[in-house]
């Protein structure tokens, strides 16, 4: 077989490998002649298809066609468009029973003061604003490798930097959204301390942050006290903050060094579920196994995070059918509408996404690539919905409003309280997200050897025979081994500081 079938009600195929002009595409469900050259990844009619009429994958609509297609054609972006469609939201019609619990799984986690469960355990230097980004960033290189021998237990001093903290209403919706960013950074599981730096006339004070936030530095024991803060303004200036900054450090270095891993339950996993450069196969491979793993983590007690609104943006119906409640799937119908709303006043499209990269890979509308998407989301009841970087509290399967810009859409969920991430693709995103590990999952094999350094676990197998079930209890366990300390492809390449971008809406004022 050089091509799946992903659904029997399915009216195109997916190709496996190339196939030319003449050729057969083989699936189990039979074999059709192709008229033209049909690249990996990329769909071909099977039956004749009438202008107006849906294109089907994954036995739903992802697009009308703008043409008459013969069946062995080519079906892209060239004769598929998105035309009005509606969904039957079902709100908590279909909400299936909790799953068989899983018991006894556990991983080498930091338990912490306030009850967290960490996987790393990093010392944060917080910039509040931008113009402290650079002191910051000074800071956190003054510690490397020679400097944090003598803690063996800290796995880095890393800045938190960003373009924002001020020209904006003060508590308007980009404050509020930039303090909990801020405050879920502090309050992670895997900081083991932190500073915070700031300017000294921004808008987004320190004071409103740490008012805000309830923040408080927590030590090893039940001890609560304030955090350090700097002003540069009442420093003196770059060099005296940073050497200010550095002596702190230096006193914050031993205390979360003070840390021995220890058995933690499974329950304690927070997992945010990302997919970026995206092809025809990782709805397919990557997402359908991530889902799997999504199921064992609920039926171990835990949460799964699905983010990205816009890219479930078509395939809602299938999330709100099987929300725990209407109110549930009501809050996830709102985040949809709202973007729409918000799009349109930039003259936006959520058409507009598929990227180009995602189209080069075979994905043509942004239905079809929602439609694979939310395969992350397994087959769990879906328990609550929150607002970008919210703490995420609940146990199950949950949705985070989120972009679908792969670094603003994990830094919410890593807020939120993420403390693993998987993070699926099939054109190859070299993606990492400091303090959280994130492992990288490949949707076709061709990739993952072309960028072996950079992918953690090869998916594409299962477009050789391997199920899917078997790959997401590969995934499951490789997040049980990371969150016990098994660096990821991204962790030994240092990648995760520079993709630290929160997301917030309102004016630029």
């Amino acid at each position: 077989m050089n091509a799946v079938c992903v659904n029997p009600r399915d009216n195109v195929w997916v190709a496996v490998n190339v196939i030319e002009s003449g050729e057969m595409a083989i699936t189990d469900e039979g074999q059709v002649t192709v008229c033209e050259p049909i690249r990996p990844g990329h769909k071909v009619a099977v039956r004749q298809i009438e202008r107006g009429d849906q294109i089907l994958k994954y036995g739903q609509p992802i697009g009308t066609a703008t043409e008459t297609i013969e069946p062995g054609r080519w079906v892209h972006v060239h004769n598929v468009e998105v035309s009005d469609f509606s969904l039957d939201y079902a709100s908590a019609q279909q909400t299936p029973p909790p799953p068989d619990p899983i018991r006894e799984r556990t991983f080498q986690g930091y338990r912490r003061a306030d009850g967290g469960a960490g996987t790393r355990n990093y010392v944060a230097i917080i910039s509040n604003v931008n113009c402290s980004a650079s002191v910051s960033k000074y800071v956190a290189r003054h510690f490397g490798p020679k400097q944090l021998d003598k803690f063996p237990n800290v796995d880095g001093v890393v800045a938190f930097t960003h373009h924002a903290g001020c020209g904006m209403q003060m508590m308007g919706s980009r404050h509020r959204m930039l303090n909990r960013v801020m405050g879920g950074i502090a309050r992670h599981p895997n900081i083991g301390a932190y500073l915070i730096i700031g300017l000294g006339c921004e808008q987004a004070t320190i004071g409103k942050l740490l008012e805000d936030q309830h923040l408080v530095q927590l030590g090893n024991g039940s001890e609560r006290s304030g955090p350090p803060v700097l002003s540069m303004q009442d420093q003196g200036g770059t060099v005296a903050t940073v050497a200010a900054a550095v002596e702190i450090v230096n006193e914050l270095l031993p205390r979360a060094n003070d840390v021995v891993r220890e058995p933690l339950p499974a329950s304690e996993l927070i997992l945010g579920m990302e997919c970026g450069g995206s092809d025809g196969y990782s709805g397919i491979t990557a997402n359908p196994a991530v889902g799997v793993t999504s199921d064992l983590i609920v039926a171990c007690g835990g949460t799964t995070i699905l983010g990205e609104t816009t890219e479930i943006y078509g395939a809602e119906h299938l999330l709100t059918r099987r929300a725990q409640s209407t109110d549930v799937a009501d809050k996830l119908i709102e985040r949809i509408n709202w973007w729409k709303w918000y799009a349109g006043v930039f003259d936006g499209e959520l058409d507009n996404n598929p990227s180009v990269g995602n189209k080069e890979g075979g994905l043509t509308t942004i239905v079809e690539k929602s439609l694979g998407a939310v395969a992350k989301a397994g087959s769990s009841a879906l328990v609550d919905v929150y607002q970008y970087a919210d703490p995420v509290e609940a146990k199950g399967l949950v949705v985070m409003d989120t972009p679908g810009f792969d670094p603003m859409s994990v830094t919410g969920m890593v807020a939120g309280g993420a403390n693993v991430v998987v993070f699926t693709t099939g054109r190859g995103s070299c993606f990492g997200c400091r303090p959280t590990p994130s492992i990288k999952i490949c949707s076709n094999t061709p990739t993952f050897n072309r960028m072996s350094e950079d992918m953690d676990i090869n998916t594409g197998a299962v477009l050789e025979g391997r199920s899917i079930e078997d790959c997401g209890h590969e995934i499951f366990e490789k997040i049980l081994e990371v969150a016990s300390g098994q660096q990821t492809k991204s962790e030994i390449h240092g990648i995760g500081e520079e993709e630290f971008i929160p997301w917030t809406v309102g004016p630029q004022l």
